[in-house]
């Protein structure tokens, strides 16, 4: 039975992995699609959420199960409990990338970013991409080492987030309304995935631990 068990959890968190993988994707190609103008790359994204769906679903499948025959406690339930909220906030991370492709869907044969603050958002999506990838590889290996260093890391993010204001709100905007309301939504989408991603290492730390670590965010 123990086996068992063990065999389920395993695989219950290689496909929480895998998803952390999907999401990356998403997140960069919505990116390209946005700093590109390209209608293919954002409809990918937008088509391709659904396979992030499934994959949540057959994770919630597996994990009710095991609650529900196995009858986990201890450190075991944490984990099941933890995978079940971990894999909602890796499917509304998928969202935020749709939501990221929708707006270059929607501006297009525009370009919804004007160039002087595309890099602050370029810099925003490979921080969040960044942060996926890392958040995927603390699942895999339970670390609680890197989850701390993650949740600091979110500072980067926050100050991105402050300068990508600080363009908008400055006197020189001249981009008009439209494109103001696509920078802080953009802004807020990016910020969102990396704060999924530090819940996530939050609920790491916790299965790890039985603890919730201030430093994590």
């Amino acid at each position: 039975m123990r086996d068992t068990f063990d065999e389920q959890l395993s695989q219950v968190f290689g496909d929480l992995v895998s998803i952390c993988g999907m999401v990356q994707v998403a997140v960069n190609v919505a990116t390209q699609a946005l700093l590109e103008g390209d209608i293919t790359l954002a409809e990918e994204v937008i088509s391709g959420d659904r396979a992030i769906d499934v994959a949540r679903e057959e994770v919630e499948e597996n994990a009710i199960g095991m609650l529900t025959l196995q009858a986990p406690v201890a450190r075991d339930l944490r984990s099941v409990v933890a995978a079940l909220r971990m894999v909602t906030e890796l499917e509304r991370m998928g969202d935020l990338s749709v939501h990221v492709a929708k707006i270059a869907r929607m501006r297009v044969p525009n370009i919804a970013i004007p160039d002087e603050v595309a890099p602050t958002i370029r810099k925003m999506a490979e921080v969040a991409e960044d942060m996926v990838v890392r958040v995927g590889q603390i699942i895999a290996d339970r670390d609680v080492s890197a989850a701390i260093e993650l949740g600091r890391d979110d500072e980067i993010m926050d100050g991105l987030r402050r300068a990508s204001f600080v363009e908008l709100l400055s006197d020189d905007w001249s981009h008009g309304v439209e494109a103001a309301v696509d920078l802080a939504l953009l802004g807020r989408y990016y910020e969102r995935i990396a704060d999924h991603a530090v819940s996530i290492a939050q609920r790491i730390v916790f299965v790890v631990t039985g603890e919730t670590d201030k430093r994590v965010g």
